[in-house]
C-alpha cells in the first residue's frame, strides 16, 4: 500500500506534468501505474518479427510505426491509434525495443503535432524484460 502511494506521488510530481511539446519518459513501474490508474493506451511500435521474438506488454496494442527499412506513414499510424484512444486527453505510451524509435515517434507527436500526454518507455522492452515484468505472447 505504501509502495503504491509513493509511486503515485513520484509520478504525479515528476513526469505527468508535461507541456504540449514535452515527451515523458517512463520506467517500467511508471508505465504500469499510468496504464492502471489513468487508463493509458500502450502502443508497441516494433515490427511483427520483434513482437514474436519477445512478446508484448500485457494489454498493449501492436501498431508498427517504422518498417524494416525505417520508413513510416504517420497519417496511417495516427488514424489507427485514434481508433484505440478513447479521448484526446487519454495518455499514450509508446514502446519499442530500446527506446530509440519510440522516442523519435514521441517527439514527432509532441513537437510537430503538439499532442499532449505522450510518453515512452525509457530503454523500451529491454528495460521491461530486465525488470522481470509480465510478457504476453502473441501468435
Amino acid at each position: 500500500m505504501i509502495k503504491k502511494i509513493l509511486s503515485f506521488f513520484l509520478l504525479a510530481f515528476s513526469s505527468f506534468h508535461l507541456s504540449a511539446t514535452e515527451l515523458g519518459q517512463l520506467t517500467p513501474a511508471q508505465l504500469e501505474t499510468l496504464k492502471n490508474e489513468q487508463q493509458a493506451v500502450v502502443f508497441d511500435i516494433r515490427t511483427a518479427k520483434e513482437w514474436r521474438e519477445t512478446g508484448l506488454i500485457p494489454q498493449s496494442h501492436p501498431l508498427q510505426f517504422f518498417d524494416e527499412q525505417g520508413q513510416y506513414n504517420l497519417d496511417h499510424w495516427l488514424a489507427e491509434a485514434k481508433k484505440l484512444q478513447k479521448t484526446p486527453e487519454q495518455p499514450i505510451i509508446l514502446v519499442c525495443r530500446s527506446g530509440n524509435r519510440s522516442g523519435k515517434l514521441g517527439n514527432m507527436l509532441t513537437r510537430q503535432l503538439g499532442m499532449k500526454n505522450i510518453y515512452h518507455l525509457s530503454n523500451g522492452m529491454t528495460a521491461w524484460i530486465k525488470a522481470d515484468k509480465a510478457i504476453e505472447k502473441k501468435p
